[in-house]
């Protein structure tokens, strides 16, 4: 059984988007790690603020299976596949790691490079996985945060409800 962290975000009727991706993972997976849930400005595009998250679980299916499976489940979401890379959308699901696999998996980048490189990736793993390294870098999520330029992307918690219990609030 892998272990694998993903990224979720929506700016697109955000609180029904990232409410359906939670239910469909629970429905899908037993025992998940959800962090808590940040607004951050549209990188890369002018758009609505985003809303993300990552989440954590066990998983049996194979990186290709899981990878099919989290696009159907922003296709049920309505996502939009024919317009611009960067472009406002129902949902987006990202695999982050997958066990500690390194490398191009079946169209899959291993460990995705977008940890690295955006605080709402980066910060909501540190939520989950602080002490978890980097499969590739070898350094843990908390300490790649510390020394993130964080005046580079603004970010900030939000409240969130979801099966009746607050999984996030404002700090």
């Amino acid at each position: 059984m892998a272990n694998v962290l993903v990224s979720i975000g929506s700016n697109i009727e955000r609180y029904r988007n990232i409410t359906a991706a939670l239910d469909a993972l629970d429905t899908q997976f037993s025992g998940l790690l959800v962090s808590r849930v940040y607004q951050s400005e549209s990188v890369g595009f002018a758009g609505d603020d985003f809303l993300n998250l990552a989440v954590g679980f066990d998983c049996t299916m194979t990186v290709p299976e899981l990878a099919a499976w989290l696009r159907e489940v922003e296709d049920n979401n309505g996502r939009c596949r024919d317009g611009p890379k960067f472009s406002s959308r129902t949902l987006d699901i990202d695999i982050l790691t997958f066990d500690n696999l390194i490398g191009h998996i079946d169209g899959v980048e291993l460990p995705r490079e977008e940890i690295i490189h955006n605080a709402f990736v980066l910060r909501p793993l540190v939520d989950i996985a602080a002490e978890k390294l980097h499969p590739s870098l070898q350094c843990s999520y908390q300490s790649l945060w510390e020394s993130y330029d964080k005046a580079a992307q603004n970010l900030w918690p939000v409240d969130f409800t979801w099966q009746g219990k607050k999984i996030s609030a404002v700090d």
